[in-house]
């Protein structure tokens, strides 16, 4: 099987599961070869992260979508955690902040990480799941 052929792996941290579902059915739609894996919580995360970079990093998502509001653990603390646990080290996960959150100190605070290469605003559709993922649309 060769890399071409092998599914974009997302992984999907939010708790409104209802959201989930549709931002599943969404990327679904835009990407024809995803394997979406989603967390309620970053702590869910941070957990499932983790067992897997231990066991293979290679195996680790290409693509993270993290919601900010979350209980348990939110968006900013799965940052801090993600960084200081060094999960990936190779820099293979790409981290795209997703939030309904319209404040100009979130945009410019998930800017400010580093590991964030992107604030996408809530809700998705397709041109912006295309637009992330870079698909071109005809």
């Amino acid at each position: 099987m060769n890399v071409n052929n092998r599914p974009v792996s997302i992984l999907l941290v939010d708790d409104d599961e209802i959201n989930n579902f549709i931002s599943i059915k969404l990327i679904k739609k835009a990407l024809l070869n995803t394997e979406i894996t989603a967390c309620l919580n970053g702590k869910f995360a941070i957990d499932q992260l983790l067992e897997i970079s231990r066991r293979d990093p290679s195996k680790l998502p290409d693509y993270i979508l993290l919601d900010i509001n979350m209980p348990i653990m939110n968006g900013w603390e799965f940052l801090d955690e993600y960084e200081r646990l060094q999960i990936d080290q190779q820099g293979k996960s790409k981290i795209f902040i997703i939030s309904s959150s319209v404040f100009s100190n979130d945009i410019s605070k998930a800017k400010s990480y580093p590991l964030v290469k992107d604030f996408i605003s809530k809700p998705l559709n397709v041109e912006k799941i295309s637009e992330v993922f870079g698909v071109k649309r005809d």
